[in-house]
């Protein structure tokens, strides 16, 4: 008998695009995060790691087409740090975006 359970890898999932384009025009003391999607993306917020600092900012809504500026400092930003960038969907789904300088 055939099970009537269904799990979340018998559907057809699409990838998902990241919204969010850097520009590094301003590089490496200044970058601008673009959200490049049709929807708003709420509690965007932002974490270094390594050897880099930046200004904390309270957690974002970014609606289409809004740009946000980020201003961080490092010795060697590109051997010393990396930009972590979390964002909710509309439907609630958390996701993490990993930059590399």
């Amino acid at each position: 008998m055939a099970s009537s359970h269904t799990s979340p890898y018998d559907t057809e999932i699409t990838a998902y695009p990241v919204p969010l384009r850097l520009d590094r025009r301003d590089a490496p003391r200044s970058y601008v995060l673009r959200n490049v999607s049709p929807e708003p993306l709420s509690g965007l917020s932002f974490s270094l790691l390594g050897g880099a600092v930046m200004r904390a900012t309270a957690p974002l809504l970014l609606r289409p087409g809004q740009e946000v500026r980020l201003t961080i400092r490092a010795d060697d930003l590109p051997r010393s740090g990396v930009l972590i960038v979390r964002w909710f969907r509309p439907n609630d789904d958390e996701y993490l975006w990993r930059v590399s300088f």
